[in-house]
């Protein structure tokens, strides 16, 4: 078993903190993790490059600020970011500049199925600038397989390195990795990378298995700290491939004391949310959440059956007039919203 970690704790955990990590955050963090014997950390916002200009997502720090106090820091691993060319907050393609400057020495260039062809001119200038550059397929299991083989296709003509499934609503089942899993493996020379979400909470048995697979990178974070229902523990995922396989590559005492006493107090969600779920049961992208409680509301119906039916139509993209007409569908309820927890979402993630 050949994988590797890519801990995101500084990326995807900024989610759990309202992208709130300070540049002592990002030096503390990284470092204790490359001493740890990780090798790859992803930082800067949780939204990816230039996701403070979306309103109400404004990040403690620049993303310059952040790859400079990585830079700064950083001795022995190796750091980059997320870009997201589908989403109009993501910077022009001349903003990567930054990355060759700070140091970085990876990029992911994020797409769905359907905008594949929108990263080409991010992961050509990723390829220009030396950096490892991964395609990382967000909703991943909205595309059947020939399409996820015509997208592979595309994105190592356009000069990946590395194809990432994402299961954005953590809805995947071992049996969807290996399909997609065999299809990277069709391409010569691409790498494999895995990033789950716990909505059913298989992100950690769904990770281990990916490696068991051969995916070369595996995504977890601190805490489990991500978007929605979070990711995969890095604390529990260095301990099974220790007790499983016996891998000593990281210090799995100094990970679990500094996230106990340093991560760990960042945490206020404890307990099952019944929207992570539902997000989990239907494939529904959590960051549309703002969408489902504004109709909601309006139209008296509960959340997680509007969650349910929408996804049937679509599940990856929202329609907000589509998603009027589910409501008008459903049954109206005595509910009160106000117990389901929406204000943990981020608004405005994939507004276009």
């Amino acid at each position: 078993m050949n994988a590797k970690i890519m801990e995101v704790t500084l990326r995807d955990g900024g989610y759990a903190i309202n992208f709130q990590f300070s540049e002592y955050d990002t030096k503390k963090i990284g470092v204790a993790l490359e001493n740890a014997g990780i090798r790859y950390v992803e930082l800067a916002h949780g939204m990816g490059l230039g996701g403070s200009d979306v309103k109400g997502c404004r990040a403690m720090c620049t993303d310059e600020e952040y790859l400079a106090a990585a830079q700064e820091a950083y001795k022995k691993c190796k750091y980059g970011v997320i870009c997201v060319p589908a989403y109009s907050y993501c910077p022009d393609v001349k903003k990567m500049d930054m990355l060759e400057k700070y140091g970085c020495s990876f990029v992911r260039v994020a797409s769905t199925p359907d905008k594949i062809q929108l990263s080409k001119r991010y992961i050509e200038r990723g390829k220009e600038m030396g950096l490892m550059v991964s395609a990382n397929f967000m909703k991943a299991y909205t595309a059947t397989v020939e399409e996820f083989r015509k997208n592979v296709k595309l994105s190592k003509e356009y000069g990946v390195d590395c194809v990432y499934v994402v299961d954005s609503a953590g809805c995947m089942l071992p049996e969807d990795l290996k399909k997609y899993y065999e299809v990277i493996r069709e391409f010569d020379g691409l790498k494999a990378g895995f990033h789950g979400h716990n909505n059913l909470g298989l992100a950690v048995s769904n990770s281990l298995y990916a490696a068991e697979l051969g995916f070369d990178l595996i995504d977890t974070s601190l805490q489990g700290l991500g978007r929605s229902a979070g990711n995969t523990s890095t604390e529990l995922f260095v301990s099974l491939l220790y007790v499983k396989y016996g891998i000593k590559d990281y210090d799995i005492k100094s990970i679990v004391k500094f996230s106990e006493n340093y991560v760990k107090p960042l945490v206020r969600d404890t307990g099952l949310y019944g929207l992570d779920i539902f997000c989990g049961i239907a494939g529904f992208h959590s960051s549309y959440m703002k969408y489902i409680h504004r109709v909601a509301a309006k139209y008296e119906v509960n959340p997680y059956e509007l969650i349910v039916e929408y996804c049937k139509i679509d599940k990856i993209n929202m329609d907000e007039n589509m998603l009027v007409e589910v409501a008008k569908k459903l049954p109206k309820e005595d509910i009160n919203l106000s117990q389901y927890g929406f204000d943990r979402f981020i608004g405005n993630e994939q507004k276009l």
